[in-house]
């Protein structure tokens, strides 16, 4: 069951109209532009920052602090994105932080969503240890005017059959101007993450552009998998950024990418922020 909330100008509740969205291209970053240095290329639009954050908040892992939510927050503060993707997060937090970020925007239009990973036990969401349903989530700063956005999500048909949480994949599309989606894919086995990526790229993705047509896209989680992997699962023409470990940044090659860098979350998770600046098409 996915969740949306945000706040438009004025504060008020916005809901957009809900319909599947998944559409993905990339090709990977220069060294130089994963160590902060800028690459220019076509886009003539204005910037859109890209925050990608796994806070390991579930109660349950060893890297649990309780204090990764309050840091992310801190994070947003001091570098504002456009976009922000969450792994590892309880329910309630997409929220705070989807607040945080109404609250630097004030006035504009911020909207947030979640979905929770699957528990192969119950059948229900996978909950964390204080209750709330565990996964991942998306937070958006709509351009203006904002024109409606529509959120999908949902549960890979290929699972790690020894792990009783099933991994989930989130889409937000914003009308008119970009679609970003967050996933993190199984730990637990390669060939499972693989089969998960291969899904989103081949399956999930072909559908949703029958359905909705081409926008800029952006992809940004915790992929747990190696290089040669990814490599195996995305097109040739993709572009990247990476945090030299799980956490990807993937966008389509109509956006430029100025700039990358890492943000230190104080060891109260085990990843980094991954901070991506790009430069939109003329027409987002």
């Amino acid at each position: 069951m996915i969740t949306t909330k945000g706040r438009p100008v004025a504060g008020r509740s916005y809901y957009g109209p809900r319909r599947s969205v998944a559409v993905v291209a990339c090709l990977v970053l220069a060294s130089t532009l994963l160590a902060g240095a800028a690459a220019t290329g076509e886009g003539t639009g204005p910037v859109l920052r890209v925050l990608q954050m796994n806070l390991c908040n579930s109660g349950e892992a060893g890297c649990y602090t309780g204090m990764s939510v309050a840091r992310a927050a801190s994070a947003l503060r001091a570098h504002p994105p456009d976009l922000v993707t969450l792994n590892e997060i309880c329910e309630g937090d997409v929220e705070t932080l989807g607040q945080t970020l109404a609250d630097i925007y004030r006035g504009e239009t911020v909207v947030w969503s979640f979905q929770p990973a699957r528990d192969r036990r119950t059948g229900g969401p996978y909950l964390c240890q204080n209750g709330q349903p565990y996964g991942i989530g998306l937070i958006a700063r709509l351009p203006a005017p904002a024109a409606g956005h529509a959120v999908h999500g949902g549960i890979y048909p290929t699972q790690d059959l020894d792990d009783p949480e099933e991994r989930a994949w989130l889409c937000l599309s914003a009308a008119g101007a970009f679609l970003v989606c967050t996933t993190h894919l199984a730990y637990t086995s390669a060939a499972v993450a693989l089969g998960q990526c291969r899904y989103l790229l081949e399956t999930a993705i072909p559908r949703q552009r029958a359905r909705t047509g081409y926008q800029p896209t952006l992809l940004a989680g915790d992929f747990n998998l190696g290089a040669q992997d990814l490599a195996s699962c995305l097109p040739a023409d993709y572009l990247r950024a990476a945090d030299g470990r799980a956490q990807q940044i993937i966008v389509t090659s109509d956006f430029t990418a100025r700039s990358s860098r890492t943000i230190d979350l104080d060891g109260t998770t085990d990843h980094p922020g991954l901070l991506l600046n790009l430069t939109t098409p003329a027409k987002v």
